[in-house]
């Protein structure tokens, strides 16, 4: 895999409308046909990926999105900083429009100058997952992963390489 360069969500936006209607595609075709070998191929782009782009380059993802917290997540961060769970609380969580538990506005109140995040050892679990790309059944998530090529430059590469690896395939059906 080529160097995967940073690119802001402007950017990633600008770049995804442009090829919107054949990703679109490409992603419907893949929910038709599913792959076997899907989870397989993704991962390998995933740990490709992930070896030439470093993440504290970037940090759209904690500049511009709010995780889901589940009330273990909340637990062990208040843990990690020596706080009471209720006080974590009341300093940083808020609940969405959803009603989800999620931080109160962005950037991530943990983002650290140089997008190092202060509480990583105990990150929330959607951070650590994010941007599930290296996830089994990724067939289930591919719409949520179309959505997070608006803010993760890797997420955007991973479905670039992808419709080339796969496109091959689905041509064969």
């Amino acid at each position: 895999m080529r160097k995967i360069e940073y690119k802001s969500p402007e950017e990633l936006k600008k770049l995804i409308s442009q090829n919107k209607k054949e990703t679109s595609l490409f992603l419907k075709q893949l929910k038709k046909k599913k792959p076997e070998n899907l989870d397989k191929i993704v991962h390998q782009l995933h740990n490709d990926a992930f070896s030439v782009f470093n993440c504290l380059e970037c940090a759209n993802c904690c500049k511009t999105l709010g995780p889901r917290l589940s009330n273990q997540d909340i637990e062990r961060m208040s843990r990690y900083l020596k706080m009471k769970p209720s006080d974590f609380y009341s300093k940083f969580i808020v609940a969405d429009q959803d009603n989800d538990l999620v931080f109160e506005g962005h950037p991530c109140p943990f983002l650290m100058p140089d997008n190092a995040c202060k509480v990583y050892a105990s990150r929330p679990k959607a951070c650590l997952e994010y941007p599930h790309t290296n996830r089994n059944r990724f067939i289930q998530i591919l719409d949520l992963t179309h959505k997070n090529c608006e803010t993760c430059p890797v997420a955007f590469e991973i479905v670039d390489e992808l419709k080339k690896v796969i496109f091959g395939y689905l041509c064969r059906y």
